[in-house]
């Protein structure tokens, strides 16, 4: 992909670190002036690869700042073109200072995440490498982390592209098929077509489940606690989190309002939230409290219905239960069992009830546990990459690309149709890494990136 269709005819310059006052600031060029803004900003032609010891200069020729400075000449460098790269003191002024001088010697400041996109433009990585940076930069915990540095080493991108060339097999059979026809080879019996149909089918199926582990340890899972007041949802929270996050009391309905809490739960990033006591009320301020709960509710991935063991309610379950809207799993958690002597984790007869008891921590492994397997988290810590939603509906077109030609060859012998489904699976695996990617989806992506990034 051509990096002239995205404005790289220019130079642009901007601040690596995060901004803010600091011992070290990095300052990023890059693009076809950077030999000439070296020499008018550092007075000299820096060395390849090499890093020197050097003087800032503004316009006056008066010393801004000294520092490092190192210079890496295209295409061999990250974004494949010309580039500088100055460390110097962390001051908020002097980097505005040096920014300024490179602004007017012609730079231009860069747009989010454009140093990545340009390095993706310029084949130097493709777009789930892309993605891969900047979810290592936003990594929550240690497993995302290591998850998202195979992805930027090439892992996601080397597997899709062994999917793509057993289509792209796939395709030259077929099509081979359709194209000789007075062989006469009965290619539906042909023992080599459904050993690769199987192949293929078993590789999608090993992907995907890849992508789902890769997508649940970047973005987690969102669980809502809810249920009537004085339940223990604040105390669940709290002894989730380790410390204090919630307030307890024994009044009903102390939570009010929203109370957010992200744990890590064996590398998934579990972002709990703490929802105010259903109950019918007329108080202005726990109403709104109730709104904004069956609000969280509708947009989590799993809820905890929290429920006092010792409240023998029968239709309390029944009611809290009702306030789950369809699509959304839940599990019912019944708290403060060591005020009737009951038995903690798993209900033998029941698998959607767990009992526990927060303020003793009675249950709460087994409750971590069940949380892991409700949305399908099973983590291998040597085959895992970090994926996006946009990498698990891509291959899920795919998937259904592939299912719909090998229905279309082995019940009608369409093999043409099969050729085009096998056509289309390919053009959706290669808007993962970026073969086959608009304009309108790269903007998007690289928005979202860090300024210098």
């Amino acid at each position: 992909m051509p990096a002239a269709n995205y404005k790289d005819n220019d130079t642009i310059v901007a601040r690596v670190t995060p901004a803010g006052r600091g011992g070290v600031a990095i300052i990023r060029i890059s693009g076809p002036d950077v030999c000439s803004l070296a020499k008018q900003l550092l007075k000299t032609s820096p060395e390849p690869r090499t890093a020197i010891y050097a003087r800032f200069f503004d316009a006056a020729d008066e010393i801004i700042d000294t520092g490092i400075a190192l210079y890496f000449p295209g295409p061999a460098s990250f974004t494949g073109e010309d580039v500088l790269e100055f460390q110097g003191h962390g001051g908020a002024l002097l980097v505005e200072m040096i920014l300024e001088r490179a602004l007017e010697l012609g730079a231009r400041l860069a747009e989010p995440g454009e140093f990545s996109r340009r390095a993706f433009l310029n084949d130097k990585i493709d777009l789930s490498q892309a993605e891969a940076i900047a979810d290592l930069i936003d990594s929550g915990s240690r497993a995302a982390a290591r998850a998202a540095q195979r992805s930027l080493q090439g892992n996601f991108s080397s597997a899709i592209l062994s999917l793509n060339h057993k289509l792209t097999e796939l395709r030259m059979f077929v099509e081979a098929a359709i194209d000789f026809p007075e062989e006469e080879i009965d290619f539906l019996s042909d023992s080599k077509l459904k050993a690769r149909l199987d192949d293929v089918a078993a590789t999608f199926v090993a992907l995907e489940k890849t992508v789902k582990q890769g997508r649940l340890l970047r973005d987690g899972i969102h669980v809502v606690l809810a249920g009537r007041p004085n339940a223990g949802k604040s105390s669940l929270l709290n002894a989730l989190a380790g410390y204090d996050a919630a307030i307890v009391t024994d009044i009903p309905g102390t939570t009010r309002d929203i109370v957010r809490e992200h744990i890590d739960l064996d590398g998934l990033p579990l972002h709990v939230i703490d929802t105010a006591g259903l109950r019918d009320t007329t108080g202005k301020v726990e109403l709104e409290g109730i709104k904004r709960a069956r609000a969280q509710i509708e947009k989590a991935d799993h809820a905890l219905l929290i429920v006092d063991a010792s409240d023998e309610n029968p239709r309390l379950v029944a009611t809290l239960r009702e306030e789950i809207p369809e699509g959304i799993g839940y599990t019912v958690v019944r708290n403060k069992i060591d005020l009737i002597g009951g038995q903690s984790g798993l209900d033998a007869e029941l698998p959607d009830v767990i009992n526990i008891s927060a303020k003793q921590g009675l249950g709460l492994d087994e409750l971590r546990k069940h949380l892991k397997s409700a949305v399908g988290y099973e983590f291998d810590g040597h085959e895992s990459i970090t994926a996006r939603q946009r990498h698990v509906d891509s291959l899920n077109r795919a998937r259904l690309h592939f299912d719909e030609g090998s229905r279309q060859l082995t019940e009608f012998s369409a093999g043409e149709l099969m050729a085009e489904e096998l056509l289309q699976a390919q053009n959706a695996l290669a808007e993962i890494t970026g073969q086959f990617t608009s304009d309108d989806l790269l903007g998007e992506i690289f928005s979202r990136f860090c300024i210098g990034k």
